[in-house]
Parts: C-alpha cells; structure tokens; sequence
C-alpha cells in the first residue's frame, strides 16, 4: 500500500498492511524546533535550516528525509514542503542552534523579550527563560456589546490565499503519496478563550452564557464561510481535514457536559457536518486533557478521528476508549505518554510503551501511530529514536505477532 491508501483504509476502520504514522501531520503531532535539529545533528541529515511552521510553539517543518527515515505516511498541507524559499529569513532558537521563520511571523524584540505583534498590540510574548511564545492582551478582552464583535476584524480567505493552498494541495496530491491533512482549525472554544482571555471566557460560560453564545455564533460564521471557500479549492485532493478545540484538563474537563451540550456542541456540529457533506475528507478533532465524557456527543457533532488520545488523563484509559468507541472513531495519537515516559523515561520505557499502545489501538484499523503531543525541546534524541523504531517494528499487520 502507499501511505495515503495505508491512511484511508485505516480511516475505514479496516486493517491495512501497517499501522499509519504521523510526525508533522498538525500542530500537535509535531516536534520543537530544538529537539529537531538535534535529531538532524544527531542523523546528519538534512543539511538545510529547520523552518519554524508554527511560531508560538517553536514547532519545526519536518523534512522529507525525516519523514522517510521514520516511514511517516502524513503531511500536512500548510506546514509541509514550503516553496517560497526567498521569504524565510534566520532566526536563532531560545538555545541558539540556527532556524528560519517566515517574513510575515518575524517576531519583534521588546524590552527585553520576543513578541509576536498584530498591528499595534503585542499578541505573545517569549518570557524570559521560556521556549515559545504565550498569548496575551486579549484583543475582545474588554468587549460587552454585540457591536463589539461585528466591527472586529475578522479574517478570512482571500482569494489569492486559495488560490495558492489549491495548487499546494494539487501538487501534493498528484506528486507524494502522502496522505494530505489540511489544517483548516475550525475551533471555537480556544479561539473564544483567545479572543476574550482564558478567564474571561470561563466566566462568561456561567455569568453571561448570552453574550457567550453570540462569541461563539460569531466565531461559527466565520468558519463556516471561510470552509466554504477552503473546501472548494482544496477539498478534492485532502484526505483529513482538521479542527482543533481543546475541551478538557488534566483531571476533568474544562466544563460541564450539559454546558458543552447547550452552549458548544451545536456551533461545533455545524461546522464538522459541513464539511463531511462538502468533502470526501475525515474530520479530525485534536481535543486534549479528559474528554472522555464528550466522546458520545462529539461523534453525534461529526467527529471521526481523535486526537491526541492522552490516555494519562483521568477517564482516557487506552482498553476503555478502545474498546466503547474503537468501531466509531479514529484514534490519532496515543503512542507515548509526552508529560513523563518520552521526555524522563529510558529508550527501553519508551519503546515498551509504544509497543503497548499499538496491542491496544491497533487492531481492526482505526488507528494511526503518533505521540500524545508534541516531542517537546528537552526529548533526549536516543528517546526519539527509540519511539519511531518501536511504532516501525510494530505497525505491521495483524499486530501482536513477535517481531524482535
């Protein structure tokens, strides 16, 4: 099989020859840009500067050499195979190994720290000692009116910016045999939660739930025109189209089923039932913390495939997701515990849990192997090593079978 026929079959819920692997595929199935350059360093190749893909997580671009090396069979549509090479300028990493960014993320330096402006306000900030950037100054942070809303500057396609993300997507369907995951985000609750600051919003759910469903309506408009536009130009040729809305914590979720159920969950089923009627592309959700208790209603909303799987969250047991919702959703992720096991534990910890996690995800499809999150900057390489030769060694079908 290629990689996007060993995607789609999965995505069917059917076993295909191996199980899918992802590095890069979203934002948050990548790798830091510090980490990633010791790995090249530590692999000696590719011989080119990392290019950061996503500024405020100092995430890299994965290389194909990377990709092929570890047998990745996902890419992603923005973040992958960057052509405009005049426009990526140097930029040194918090540690000071060299990368590149983009003209149009260069970020500014301001009384002593990096900050990442839009138009006059600073929108994130690098503190000191930090490795990426953190929102701040809440552009609707003080908004009370509906008016509020209507006269922000929303963002939306234009025509020039489809344009060139359809012939991207044309390219890369017609050239690679990667499967394609167009990272579209869609999401409300986080871009309320930016829009309006994290405590703001939380206070909002409860005090002012009227004001909240019109952030949020708001917020859904925009999406749903500007997937409109998205799916036109890109809809042919991607296999994955991802959202992101972080619903839950560590230990519960951020709100209450019943207020998701009034206040979220009929903006979310908007939005995912568009595009599975406008495209032949799964919706991915990438939802971090413990969701457990929202599964059943995200299925309801649209949701096909599941990510991060952070199966150290209350609730997230690996056995228990598997077996109540293995036969209805994709399981994206879930290979290695990112907070303890990959960053502090041995090569062999590492390897042994990725080895578990596939016995547990893989069998019957409906999987695809990647970390929980993000390989963080202080991953040691022989950790990252040892991950990808695990998910290599164990991917082939029927799993469960010695491979050593």
């Amino acid at each position: 099989m290629t990689s996007r026929q060993r995607v789609i079959t999965t995505l069917r819920h059917e076993e295909p020859d191996k199980v899918p692997i992802d590095l890069g595929g979203m934002a948050s199935t990548s790798i830091m840009a510090i980490a990633y350059n010791k790995l090249k360093q530590h692999l000696g190749f590719p011989k080119t500067p990392t290019r950061i893909s996503d500024m405020s997580q100092q995430l890299a671009e994965v290389e194909k050499e990377i990709l092929d090396y570890f047998e990745v069979d996902v890419i992603s549509l923005e973040n992958s195979f960057h052509a405009d090479g005049a426009h990526w300028i140097d930029w040194p990493l918090p540690n000071g190994s060299p990368a590149k960014i983009h003209k149009s993320n260069a970020p500014e330096w301001r009384e002593g720290r990096w900050v990442l402006m839009d138009g006059s306000r600073i929108a994130a900030q690098m503190p000191p000692s930090c490795l990426y950037f953190e929102s701040c100054n809440p552009p609707l942070g003080k908004a009370t009116s509906e008016k509020e809303l209507q006269d922000y500057p929303w963002s939306y396609f234009t025509d020039e910016k489809l344009r060139q993300l359809e012939e991207k997507a044309k390219r890369l369907f017609y050239e690679t045999d990667y499967a394609i995951m167009g990272n579209f985000g869609g999401s409300i609750v986080e871009a309320a939660e930016w829009l309006r600051g994290w405590s703001n919003f939380m206070l909002d759910l409860i005090a002012n739930p009227d004001f909240t469903f019109v952030v949020l309506e708001k917020l859904t408009q925009v999406h749903l025109k500007n997937l409109q536009g998205y799916l036109q130009a890109v809809g042919p040729y991607i296999q994955i189209i991802q959202m992101g809305d972080d619903l839950g914590a560590q230990n519960a979720p951020q709100f209450s089923p019943d207020l998701y159920r009034e206040l979220v969950k009929p903006f979310h089923k908007q939005i995912y039932q568009y595009a599975r009627r406008h495209a032949d592309a799964k919706v991915f959700l990438h939802s971090c913390g413990s969701i457990y208790d929202f599964i059943p209603d995200l299925l309801d909303a649209g949701v096909e495939i599941l990510n991060p799987v952070q199966f150290t969250a209350a609730k997230m047991d690996a056995q228990r997701l598997k077996q109540e919702f293995g036969d209805r959703i994709t399981f994206w992720g879930g290979g290695v515990d990112t907070q303890h096991v990959l960053p502090y534990g041995t090569p062999e910890e590492v390897a042994r849990q990725a080895d578990e996690q596939i016995q547990i995800f893989a069998p019957g499809g409906g999987f695809v192997f990647s970390a929980v999150h993000n390989i963080q900057a202080n991953v040691p390489v022989e950790n990252i090593l040892a991950l990808f030769a695990a998910a290599k060694r164990g991917r082939d079908y029927p799993v469960g079978l010695d491979k050593t």
